[in-house]
């Protein structure tokens, strides 16, 4: 009899450590019609789920386990580049149907914030009629409905933040009704600083200090234009928008000489030193020109918030930030404002 105590013991203890396994795994199953034979991908999107999965399609049907102690939220990625959010949770069971033909009306179900970001999407992608300004509407609601929940964070990036002027204070304001733990994702730390860098470059701010090697091969820094309006523009030579809007302001520069007081500078985000140069003289752009070949990572970017290509800052004479992003018509109103306040001045 006391040979059968150890026995029982580890014969408990087995048990008890294979229901403990079976509660730190989630089950992904599904259909997704028309997807036939392809791998998936699942990756993490913070510092609680840092690793790269794969998930095998046969048939169309998906069937899988991945091993988590904790709520995560993650990106499945499909072949084609498409990226689908995903939120798991240890012992759920999720569960992913649909069309390989619309991936973004995909169904998730197995917990609330796959259910209901699924629901929003789906809605989203139906309706046709939705304005820019009625999608920034029903994106604020979901996060306010919804403010424990990461799919929060999902819609509060896709449709509020990833925009060329992104309304921050309105940002801020909806982060700061989230629950506490929220605002513990990488994510929103990350935020949280661009907010403070753009809060630095808002209009009636002191431009930052910069100083860049010029097509030329001399430096370029802000009081080389000392006494005039400068416009930097930041564009790159493999953007197709940004080489629409140089064809804007080769337009408004052909008016240079009504225009003595304003100069251009464009900073290119270009990492190949001969296409920027070719590039400059390919679209004949006769303004001054400044790159790093530093790309994305070059200082100026986070110095001045860019985000976004083309982007323009106009700076008054003095080094402040007088606006973001104008049009050629609020730049040719603002032209001829400068050239009736000149005369002005001189009277």
């Amino acid at each position: 009899m006391k040979k059968l105590y150890p026995l029982l013991f580890l014969a408990a203890w087995l048990l008890a450590a294979c229901s403990n396994h079976e509660k730190d795994i989630v089950s992904i199953s599904g259909i997704i019609k028309g997807l036939g034979n392809d791998t998936l991908y699942i990756y993490g999107t913070d510092r609680l789920y840092n690793r790269l999965d794969t998930l095998t399609v046969k048939e169309d049907k998906i069937s899988t386990q991945l091993e988590i102690d904790t709520l995560i939220s993650a990106w499945l990625r499909f072949s084609d580049g498409t990226e689908i959010p995903i939120y798991m949770n240890k012992g759920e069971k999720i569960e992913i149907n649909g069309s390989a033909t619309c991936l973004d009306s995909l169904y998730i179900k197995g917990n609330t914030a796959n259910e209901k970001l699924s629901l929003f999407r789906q809605k989203i992608e139906r309706d046709t009629t939705l304005t820019a300004q009625a999608l920034e509407d029903s994106a604020k609601v979901f996060i306010q409905n919804n403010l424990t929940s990461p799919a929060s964070l999902y819609v509060l990036d896709k449709y509020l933040v990833q925009k060329t002027s992104p309304d921050f204070p309105e940002i801020k304001k909806l982060i700061e009704g989230m629950t506490g733990e929220l605002k513990e994702y990488l994510y929103v730390e990350n935020l949280l600083r661009q907010i403070e860098t753009a809060e630095k470059t808002e209009p009636g701010k002191m431009a930052p200090y910069f100083q860049l090697p010029s097509s030329e091969g001399k430096d370029l820094k802000r009081t080389d234009f000392k006494d005039k309006y400068l416009l930097l523009h930041f564009w790159a030579s493999w953007d197709e928008k940004s080489k629409e809007s140089n064809q804007m302001l080769r337009k408004i520069y052909k008016d240079k000489k009504k225009h003595k007081d304003f100069e251009i500078l464009g900073i290119s985000l270009d990492t190949d030193k001969d296409l920027w140069k070719e590039a400059i003289e390919n679209d004949t752009l006769t303004w001054k020109q400044a790159c790093d070949c530093k790309g994305w990572n070059s200082d100026i970017i986070e110095q001045f918030n860019i985000r976004a290509l083309p982007t323009n800052i106009l700076l008054t004479p003095t080094g402040k930030i007088e606006g973001r992003n104008l049009t050629q018509e609020q730049l040719e109103e603002r032209l001829k404002e400068i050239v009736k306040e000149k005369k002005q001045t001189k009277k």
